[in-house]
């Protein structure tokens, strides 16, 4: 009788855990979209401090350095900003900010005067060399202006 009540155990356990539902799983590509923040915060007043307040996080997941230089990153009405030479490093993230600014380590500026990313809806890509979509991330305005890509 007990190995049979343990044998009926064994088996209810095993449905349990083939019925719950699978927990998603981390990204695993190397270079992908992390965290955007498309509607900076407070008014959008255009200034540069504004406009520098609109950034995507461009992440390496991987175990080495991954040279950008090439790489586009493009909304939905076609605003490009394309990488000059600039090396990730393995494990790091590089913000791309809207506005004027001095790249350094870590942070990129787009130039420009204007916003980029619509807070109502949009779709952050980023672009390989080859013109080939390597990742993307959209958003709506649920998503109260920022957003995790993965």
């Amino acid at each position: 009788m007990r190995i049979h009540v343990a044998a009926l155990a064994l088996a209810a356990g095993a449905l349990l855990v083939a019925a719950a539902p699978a927990q998603a799983a981390p990204h695993q590509g190397g270079l992908h979209l992390g965290k955007i923040q498309y509607d900076s915060p407070g008014s959008d007043t255009r200034s540069n401090t504004s406009l520098n307040a609109e950034w995507v996080e461009i992440h390496n997941n991987t175990s080495s350095a991954i040279q950008l230089q090439n790489y586009k990153l493009k909304d939905n009405t076609g605003y490009t900003y394309t990488f000059g030479s600039y090396r990730i490093g393995a494990g790091k993230t590089v913000r791309v900010h809207t506005g004027r600014g001095t790249d350094v380590s870590g942070h990129r500026y787009w130039g420009r005067g204007s916003y980029v990313w619509n807070n109502t809806s949009d779709k952050a890509r980023l672009i390989r060399p080859s013109g080939a979509q390597h990742d993307s991330c959209s958003w709506t305005t649920s998503n109260n202006g920022t957003k995790y890509c993965h």
